[in-house]
């Protein structure tokens, strides 16, 4: 695989409390990474500055070996727990407006053909996340499940390279979330796309992604605990891959290895 987005020695604190410290990660084309940690353990932020959202206090961020801007590009889409799409526009509405801004960034609006074009094409990311029946319903009509799917549909119209997911299934019920991991590792792999998820749910990690993080502090000071980050203190590999799904779009098979039955290798990172 080819390497993507890559953090040297990257720091994030505001004022004397650091929530990361010396994160040294690269992330290839191509993976479903998914984040995990105990609260506070600076998970969101590594969302951020995946998306330029935010910078680093220290260090670099390299996207395809050049340094990653501290603003959020169409390369990089996202979808977070509480469903980010506009109440008073409809499924079609939502998902238009990304193509209507990238192309007329001053009114947001576009006419004749271009309009046409928009349409089609966000009736057809609708089709994909299955709301075909529904692009002219609003998000008070529409349920959790179908908010979320509309909020996926909105990061994908731009075509991202780079899909962050922010705790995307957290709020759902347990039959709808497996029917929103099947669309998610469909999409993963219909669209070649990289994944970056954060999530409180371990099963739900090893189940999507191709490679776990942990991310927790690895120093405690009772006396000062906000002097201490969270670093990257377990990177498990795992050896699904994205041709190895079944129909249902979820891993045709566990993943497994030679060397270790429960089929992931776990690599402690050395902090000393």
């Amino acid at each position: 695989m080819t390497e993507l987005l890559k953090l040297s020695d990257v720091w994030v604190e505001y004022g004397d409390k650091i929530v990361l410290e010396q994160i040294n990660l690269t992330i290839e084309e191509g993976a479903f990474v998914s984040v995990i940690g105990p609260s506070g353990a600076g998970k969101s932020s590594l969302l951020r500055l995946a998306l330029g959202q935010e910078a680093p206090s220290r260090g670099k961020i390299m996207l395809d070996g050049v340094p990653l801007p501290p603003e959020c590009g169409p390369d990089r889409g996202v979808v977070f727990q509480h469903y980010s799409v506009f109440p008073h526009l409809s499924a079609l509405g939502n998902v238009m407006f990304g193509l209507e801004c990238a192309q007329s960034p001053l009114l947001a609006k576009l006419s004749g053909a271009a309009r046409r074009q928009a349409r089609e094409e966000a009736s057809q990311m609708l089709e994909e996340v299955g709301l075909q029946d529904n692009m002219h319903a609003y998000p008070a009509q529409m349920s959790g499940g179908m908010q979320q799917r509309l909020a996926i549909a909105q990061a994908l119209i731009k075509r991202p390279r780079i899909l962050l997911l922010d705790e995307p299934f957290g709020a759902l019920d347990p039959g709808i979330r497996n029917d929103m991991h099947q669309l998610i590792t469909r999409l993963w792999s219909d669209y070649e796309l990289t994944v970056i998820m954060v999530t409180h749910d371990i099963g739900e990690a090893f189940k999507l992604g191709t490679r776990v993080l942990t991310l927790d502090k690895w120093r405690h000071d009772p006396h000062a605990p906000h002097r201490y980050g969270a670093k990257v203190v377990y990177d498990i590999p795992l050896t699904r891959k994205r041709e190895e799904t079944s129909e249902d779009g979820i891993a045709a098979t566990a993943p497994t290895n030679p060397s270790d039955e429960g089929g992931i290798t776990i690599d402690r990172i050395d902090n000393n």
